[in-house]
């Protein structure tokens, strides 16, 4: 007796037609639901890119037209060319201004990268206490105009109470900020007095990113503070540095308000860095077009330098494995 066999046929599994049928149900919801992330996204980004374009980059672009014009708000801008660029390069005025500037930024940045680095390792090995960090910042939290007119009053060459207590040690009072050799380092320092405090905690920050294994193992190996320091602390420490230094070079550059309210310049313009003499040039005698020139300049200038520092102290690498 032959038996025939007949082979069933070959079916997809009984959850099979269903899930052959939701998985395009399946992505057109994951669509629809990224697209409403992405509306929702765009609505959060809306109010920091309105103000961008209206506060930056609109007013970047209308000083870049600006300076190729001769501008002074009564007349309508009438296009000069490359005049106010080569007005700029044969200006003693403007590479004064840019060479006080330097000498500025040199100063402020080399003390204040300094202290800030000593203030922040000490906060870490000493102490982590939130009290101590708070009065480190407290000078930050002043304006700069407040922070100025205060040492404005307290360096005043007659009746500050600094060269009260200088003339009472028996040392000649000293003009600190109307002497032109003693007036852009005063002004230097008082910005350090003011933004020491928060590089500090800056720092402090990045100081908490490096694992403490590390100082552990090298402590068993007989390795010195000061080694650690300059083997282990520096190394690990360098993006954040290399941030900092670029965030207080731009900042130094546009120093203003400080000079504004101290000395406006003087003595003899022995202060009258960049951004016054931008100041002066646009405000003071509407030479706009001459004025958004020199912004341009400046410009270029710190975009090269960040440009410059970002690859030389290897910003985007980190030696944490």
């Amino acid at each position: 007796m032959t038996i025939a066999s007949s082979s069933p046929p070959s079916r997809l599994p009984v959850g099979g037609a269903a899930e052959a049928h939701s998985k395009p149900r399946t992505r057109r919801t994951e669509t629809g639901e990224n697209r409403g992330d992405g509306r929702l996204a765009a609505l959060f980004i809306a109010p920091a890119l309105l103000g961008f374009v209206v506060f930056l980059l609109w007013p970047t672009l209308r000083g870049i037209y600006l300076s190729f014009t001769r501008f002074n708000l009564l007349t309508p801008a009438e296009w000069v060319g490359l005049d106010n660029y080569v007005r700029m390069v044969n200006d003693p005025i403007f590479w004064d201004s840019l060479t006080v500037t330097v000498e500025y930024v040199v100063i402020n940045i080399g003390v204040q990268t300094v202290a800030a680095l000593a203030i922040a390792v000490l906060l870490q090995r000493l102490t982590q206490s939130a009290m101590l960090r708070g009065i480190v910042l407290t000078p930050y939290l002043m304006s700069n105009v407040v922070a100025g007119l205060v040492w404005l009053w307290i360096l005043d060459t007659q009746l500050g109470i600094g060269n009260e207590i200088i003339s009472a040690v028996g040392v000649d009072r000293i003009p600190f900020l109307a002497d032109e050799t003693w007036a852009i380092p005063t002004i230097a320092l008082i910005n350090v007095w003011r933004h020491v405090g928060y590089t500090a905690l800056l720092l402090f920050a990045g100081l908490q990113a490096i694992p403490g294994d590390m100082y552990e193992a090298a402590r068993v190996d007989g390795a010195s503070e000061w080694r650690m320091f300059w083997r282990i602390t520096m190394p690990l420490l360098r993006p954040v540095l290399a941030v900092v230094l670029i965030m207080t070079v731009i900042g130094s550059f546009q120093v203003f308000d400080t000079v504004a309210v101290t000395t406006a310049g003087g003595p003899a313009n022995a202060t009258n860095v960049l951004q016054y003499y931008i100041y002066g040039s646009a405000f003071g005698r509407f030479q706009f077009g001459y004025a958004s020139a020199m912004s341009v300049a400046l410009l270029v200038v710190l975009s090269a330098i960040t440009v410059l520092q970002y690859r030389l102290t290897r910003a985007g690498r980190t030696d944490l494995g």
